[in-house]
């Protein structure tokens, strides 16, 4: 793929030229009518604008192409040129090109007779000309307007992209690779083979350089602490991560899902002026977010407002041109004001609110990033590959309540067991006579537990391991902190001690605690002498939210309120 005899080009439909041979491997034609109709569709209702197909591979071969790649598109082509020139034969040529087979020699006369009384002669003849029939019927819905126009979209607007292999290329190997699986070219190979082509006399040692280079780029890209920082896709969304950058050059938008989009734009700018200039283009904005990702204060800031999605990687960039470091930071920070403001204080949100769930995990996710890159001597970095795809392979993260929500979810035996299984050891280190913790005892290895016996046991213990005041302020951020949805669903009905004891095993397994939910439960906020461990109460709260102030004092635009308890 990577041979210098490679030529690269876009070309129109209607200036496809010669005879292309179609070689035992590949199987015969089997476009149905959905296809050929989404074809036709797609050509007639994109106009006069320019209009791409996918990839033609072909290789050299004496007088001929042999066709490696993009069989079905260009027979459904010849059939649209066959139907055109027998509907109008006065005014329009038979097609430019041809299609010969090494296997089904009568499928060339067939394709140029289109004779229905062959068309069960053999399964090739039969899917041409149910293809010629849903060409034929498509047209004759407005036979005249269809007519008019289709000649001169194909001619003069629709283009394929012309991918042509020298003579020494492994056709078969070529075509595996493209067929097995289905796995097509990407606009990321168009654009290296670009580079790799010849064109601007480029030199064999400076197509090798860019080789290297190329594949250097796409190795640090798999380090996944630059790219979650750079983007909230799974790498499952590129087939290779350099397309990360392209994109970013060609300034395709989030919501485009045209798969040849970046090829086309970075191929353009081409043409406007070399691949030398391209390629240093590339070069320079895979360094500028490079130089993002190691600058300590850019990297959270950045980071914050691409996981928050409250601006793209594309975004940031176009942010970041004509200004210097200093005007840069100024407009991210004003970014970041804007990420947060909402009408009225944050102590007034509900978690139970939809549209204010959002806007507390925004908070404590600016919290987090914010914690981490003021705490020490810029040592620490905020894990944003960690955030969005941990050890489960999971990016759901979620509002968690530090004091345990109503258990009223819980309904089986084993959930019963269980709960009271995990607030036993908290039970008996907070009661003055062990009577409550001896009662759960029995009730765990009783052959059957009773509704009601757990609902009194689960009601004393929560009694006895809550504060004043924790139900009411149950939903408010002063009790939310962050955490996986993996993990909230393994603890949102245990009471504080309990949660706190297994978020320090799970940070012991090295699974991932964001920074201030790990510093939450280990009472950092909490004045000691005010510090009780098996509780989260108010004192708690009150300490916890002004924290929240004095971290992300630069963005607030009023403190954040708590209301004292009665």
């Amino acid at each position: 793929m990577e041979s210098s005899q490679i030529r690269l080009e876009t070309k129109l439909v209607g200036e496809i030229r010669g005879t292309f041979y179609v070689p035992s491997y590949q199987r015969g034609y089997r476009w149905g009518t959905d296809e050929v109709l989404r074809l036709l569709n797609d050509v007639f209702d994109n106009g006069k604008k320019s209009y791409c197909l996918q990839p033609i591979v072909v290789r050299k071969s004496g007088d001929s192409y042999e066709l490696i790649d993009g069989q079905q598109r260009l027979t459904t082509l010849y059939l649209v040129y066959r139907y055109m020139k027998n509907a109008n034969p006065m005014y329009l040529d038979d097609p430019a090109f041809t299609l010969e087979y090494q296997t089904r020699e009568n499928s060339e006369e067939f394709l140029r007779t289109i004779d229905m009384d062959r068309r069960d002669e053999n399964i090739d003849f039969w899917f041409m000309a149910n293809a010629y029939e849903t060409i034929k019927g498509w047209f004759e819905e407005n036979l005249r307007l269809r007519m008019r126009h289709m000649e001169e979209y194909l001619d003069e607007d629709v283009k394929v992209i012309w991918y042509e292999v020298g003579e020494d290329e492994d056709a078969i190997s070529l075509f595996t690779r493209l067929n097995i699986g289905k796995i097509p070219l990407t606009s990321a190979e168009l654009v290296k083979a670009m580079f790799l082509s010849g064109r601007d006399d480029m030199s064999q040692g400076k197509q090798e350089e860019i080789a290297l280079q190329w594949d250097n780029m796409e190795k640090e890209l798999h380090d996944d602490s630059l790219w979650y920082f750079l983007t909230n896709r799974s790498t499952g969304t590129y087939q290779t991560r350099i397309d990360l950058v392209l994109d970013l050059i060609a300034e395709k938008p989030a919501g485009n899902h045209d798969k040849y989009y970046t090829f086309f734009s970075l191929y353009e700018l081409a043409r406007e002026t070399s691949l030398n200039d391209l390629w240093r283009r590339i070069q320079q904005t895979f360094l500028i977010l490079k130089d993002w990702r190691e600058n300590h204060e850019l990297y959270h800031k950045i980071g914050f407002l691409i996981a928050s999605e409250k601006m793209t990687l594309l975004d940031v960039f176009r942010e970041a041109e004509g200004r210097t470091k200093r005007e840069f930071r100024a407009t991210l920070d004003g970014h970041i004001r804007e990420a947060i403001r909402i009408k009225g204080n944050y102590g007034d949100l509900s978690y139970e609110k939809a549209n204010e769930y959002q806007s507390i995990a925004t908070l404590l996710l600016l919290f987090n990033v914010e914690s981490v890159r003021q705490n020490g001597e810029q040592t620490e970095w905020f894990p944003f590959d960690k955030l969005k795809h941990d050890a489960k392979g999971k990016s759901n993260w979620s509002l968690e309540h530090i004091h345990a929500q109503q258990s009223d979810s819980l309904r089986t035996q084993e959930a019963w067991r269980e709960w009271l299984r995990l607030h036993i050891p908290s039970v008996a280190e907070v009661a003055e006579d062990k009577e409550l913790a001896d009662a759960m005892r029995t009730a765990v290895d009783a052959e059957r537990i009773e509704r009601a016996e757990f609902e009194s046991l689960q009601r004393r213990a929560e009694t006895l391991l809550s504060s004043d005041g924790s139900i009411e302020f149950m939903h408010s951020i002063g009790n939310l902190a962050l955490l996986s949805a993996s993990d909230n669903s393994a603890l949102n009905n245990s009471t504080f001690d309990v949660k706190r004891n297994q978020i320090i095993e799970m940070d012991k397994e090295g699974q991932f605690i964001p920074f201030c939910t790990k510093m939450v439960f280990l009472k950092y906020y909490t004045p000691s002498e005010g510090n009780q461990l098996h509780f989260w109460g108010q004192a708690d709260r009150v300490a916890y939210v002004q924290a929240m102030n004095r971290v992300l004092a630069e963005y607030l635009e009023e403190p954040i309120a708590i209301a004292e308890e009665a």
